[in-house]
C-alpha cells in the first residue's frame, strides 16, 4: 500500500477574510518558495513568501501596484534572485530564467522591426535550434494561428491592435513548450471586451495543455474567473502572501452564469474586503482641508448680469432640465465618404444628478463628451446647460481625462492654480491658495502639495486632475474615463475619493466609463449606448441603491447582481448584433 504524500501547510501573516491555507501534497508540487525576501537598496519589497504551487494549477496572485507582484513573479521567472530564502522548480534549486517558464508582460515586449512570425521564431529559434527551414516555418505558423492571428503572420506589431500584439506575446511564450506559464498583468492595457476574449483564449489554452499558470493581476474578477486559487499579497514595504482563497466554481466557467451564482457573490465580497483592508493599511494620515474663502468663481450667477437668457425667477423643477442633449449627431470625414459616429442621441439630466455612460470602445461615448465640454463642435442637434446654449469651451464644465494632462515640473498645487486663477481673477493670492489646497486635502494630497507633477504616480496625477477640475466650482463635472490607465485597486481608491467629492459639493457630473461596476457604483442613472457607428441611447439604468455608497456595501446589496446583469446583457446583445467598432 503506497504511503500517503506529506503534507506542507502555507502560513501567511495577514489574518483577512479567506479561508486558511490548503494543505498540499509536496509530491505533487511543481513550484516551491519557501522564506524567500527581496530587497532594492534599503527598501524591503518581499519578506519570507511561502508559496507551493501545484502542478497544472491556476494561481492569480492579487495586490495593489507597488506591493511587489512583478517582482514576485521576476524572482519565479529566474529574471532575479532572492536575497534570502529558496525557490524550487521540480525538487530543484532555481537558479536562473529558463526556457522550462514562459513569460508574457504587461507592456508586450515585441521587436517593432520584426513581423508576427519573426517574433515568435525567436523563441523557436532559442529552444529548437537545429530544425529545418520547412519545420521552423510549420512551427511558427502553428503558434500564430493558436492565437488566432495566422492572417496576420506577415505584420509588425504596429500594424496591430493592443489586443493583437499581447496575442503575439502569448504565442511567443507557448512557443518555447514551457512547463509554466508566468503572466504579468497581460490584460491590464486593455479594453474589456478584448480583455475578456483574451482571458477565454488563455484559459482554452491552459484547459487544452494543463500548464502550470501563474497569473499577476489587480482585477478581482479576472482572478476568480480564471485561477483555482486567489492569494493576495499585502502592501510593503516587506510585502507578504495573505491567505489563499480556493476557488471551487465549476469549469467551463460562464460569466453571465456567474453573476448568479452563491459561491461567486461570496468569494468576490471577501476577497474584495480582504483588499479594502489591505488597502487602508497604507492609507494616507487624513489630514483636516483648509476652509474654502467666500468667494464665488467669475461663472457664477452672482458675479454675471441676469436676463432673460440666464432666468431670474426660476422654478425648483427647472433644475429636473439642467443639461440637455437634443437630437445630437456627429459627421466625421472618412476615405468611403462621410461617416456618422452618433445619431439623434437624447439625454437630459438634473442638475446634481450623477450620469454614466457606458458602451463599447468605439461607439462614441467620448465624442458625446467632447462636444458637451464644447471641444468638438455637433453636426446636429443642441447642447444646452442651465438655460445657455453650448457653443464652445468654458470653465463652468470641468473636465478629467483620461491622461491627467498636468504641466510636469509645476508642483501638485501650482498645477491647480492654474484652472484657480483662471475663474477666481477677482480673488486675493491667499483665497485662491486655499482653494486650491482645500481641494488637493479633500483628494487625499495634502502631504504631497509640493511636490512636482512628474514625480507622482499615475494615481497621484489623477488625483491633481480631479482637485483642479473640482476647484473651478463648474456648473458641471465632466469625466472621460479619468482611472481607465489606473489598475483596478487604484480605481477603487479614487472611486471613493471621486464620490465624497462630488457628494460635498453637489457638482452635476457625467463619466463616461468601460467599467460595469464602475458605472453602477458612481452612478444614479447608467446610460448604455448602442454600438457605431450611427450610436445612440439604447437604454437607461436607474440605480435606486442608497447613498453614501461603498464597494462593499454594493456587493452586498441584494439589487446589485440584477443591475449588474442588466448593463452586462445589454453589452452583450450589442457585442452578438455586430461587434464593437
Amino acid at each position: 500500500m503506497r504511503a500517503a504524500p506529506k503534507l506542507r501547510i502555507d502560513l501567511h501573516v495577514l489574518a483577512c477574510a479567506g479561508s486558511p491555507p490548503t494543505p498540499v501534497a509536496e509530491s505533487a508540487a511543481q513550484l516551491s518558495l519557501c522564506g524567500v525576501s527581496k530587497t532594492y537598496g534599503d527598501k524591503h519589497i518581499l519578506s519570507n513568501i511561502d508559496l507551493t504551487v501545484r502542478d497544472g494549477e491556476f494561481v492569480a496572485i492579487v495586490g495593489y501596484s507597488g506591493s511587489g507582484k512583478s517582482t514576485l513573479l521576476s524572482l519565479i521567472a529566474g529574471l532575479q534572485h532572492p536575497d534570502s530564502g529558496a525557490i524550487e522548480l521540480a525538487g530543484q534549486p532555481l537558479h536562473g530564467p529558463g526556457p522550462d517558464r514562459g513569460v508574457v508582460f504587461q507592456n508586450y515586449s515585441l521587436m517593432p522591426w520584426l513581423t508576427v512570425g519573426q517574433n515568435v521564431g525567436l523563441a523557436i529559434d532559442a529552444v529548437n535550434p537545429g530544425l529545418t527551414r520547412v519545420a521552423r516555418a510549420d512551427l511558427i505558423r502553428q503558434h500564430v494561428e493558436r492565437v488566432g492571428l495566422g492572417a496576420a503572420i506577415g505584420k509588425r506589431p504596429g500594424e496591430l491592435s493592443g489586443g493583437m500584439r499581447q496575442r503575439v506575446a502569448v504565442a511567443r511564450a507557448l512557443a518555447m513548450d514551457p512547463a509554466m506559464l508566468l503572466l504579468d498583468e497581460p490584460l491590464s492595457a486593455l479594453d474589456a471586451l478584448t480583455r475578456t476574449r483574451l482571458q477565454d483564449e488563455i484559459l482554452d489554452i491552459w484547459q487544452r495543455e494543463r500548464k502550470t499558470v501563474i497569473l499577476v493581476t489587480n482585477d478581482v474578477d479576472e482572478a476568480i474567473y480564471m485561477a483555482d486559487r486567489v492569494i493576495p499579497l499585502t502592501i510593503g514595504p516587506a510585502a507578504t502572501l495573505a491567505p489563499a482563497f480556493e476557488i471551487g466554481l465549476e469549469r467551463p466557467r460562464d460569466r453571465l452564469a456567474l453573476n448568479h451564482h452563491p459561491e461567486f457573490q461570496r468569494l468576490r465580497r471577501e476577497i474584495t474586503a480582504c483588499l479594502l483592508e489591505i488597502g487602508r493599511s497604507r492609507a494616507q494620515a487624513a489630514t483636516r482641508p483648509p476652509e474654502l474663502p467666500e468667494v464665488h468663481p467669475n461663472t457664477a450667477p452672482e458675479l454675471q448680469p441676469v436676463g432673460a437668457a440666464h432666468g431670474s425667477a426660476r422654478r425648483p423643477q427647472d433644475l429636473s432640465r439642467y443639461c440637455q442633449m437634443q437630437g445630437l449627431g456627429k459627421v466625421y470625414p472618412a476615405p468611403g465618404g462621410p461617416l456618422k459616429v452618433v445619431d439623434g442621441f437624447d439625454l437630459t439630466l438634473q442638475k446634481g444628478e450623477f450620469v454614466s455612460l457606458i458602451g463599447h470602445s468605439g461607439c462614441g461615448k467620448s465624442t458625446v463628451l467632447s462636444m458637451l465640454a464644447g471641444l468638438t463642435p455637433p453636426s446636429e442637434g443642441t447642447l444646452v446647460l442651465d438655460y445657455r446654449e453650448i457653443c464652445g469651451p468654458g470653465p463652468d464644465r470641468g473636465i478629467v481625462f483620461q491622461a491627467p494632462c498636468l504641466v510636469p515640473w509645476l508642483t501638485a498645487r501650482d498645477n491647480v492654480l492654474l484652472g484657480v486663477e483662471s475663474v477666481y481673477p477677482h480673488a486675493s493670492a491667499r483665497e485662491r491658495r486655499d482653494i486650491a489646497e482645500h481641494y488637493l486635502a479633500r483628494v487625499g494630497l495634502a502631504l504631497a502639495m509640493d511636490r512636482p507633477a512628474a514625480e507622482l504616480s499615475n494615481g497621484m496625477r489623477q488625483r491633481v486632475g480631479i482637485a483642479r477640475a473640482c476647484a473651478l466650482k463648474p456648473k458641471m463635472l465632466l469625466l472621460d474615463e479619468p482611472f481607465g490607465m489606473l489598475d483596478s485597486l487604484t480605481r477603487w481608491e479614487l472611486q471613493e475619493v471621486l464620490m465624497e467629492v462630488w457628494s460635498s459639493t453637489g457638482l452635476t457630473a457625467l463619466m463616461v466609463t468601460h467599467d460595469v461596476d464602475e458605472s453602477i457604483l458612481l452612478a444614479d442613472r447608467v446610460v448604455m449606448m448602442t454600438n457605431g457607428p450611427h450610436a445612440r441611447v439604447g437604454r437607461i439604468l436607474e440605480v435606486d441603491l442608497p447613498r453614501p455608497r461603498t464597494r462593499r456595501a454594493l456587493l452586498a446589496h441584494p439589487d446589485y447582481y440584477a443591475l449588474r446583469e442588466a448593463v452586462t446583457g445589454f453589452l452583450e446583445e450589442c457585442d452578438k448584433a455586430g461587434g464593437h467598432a
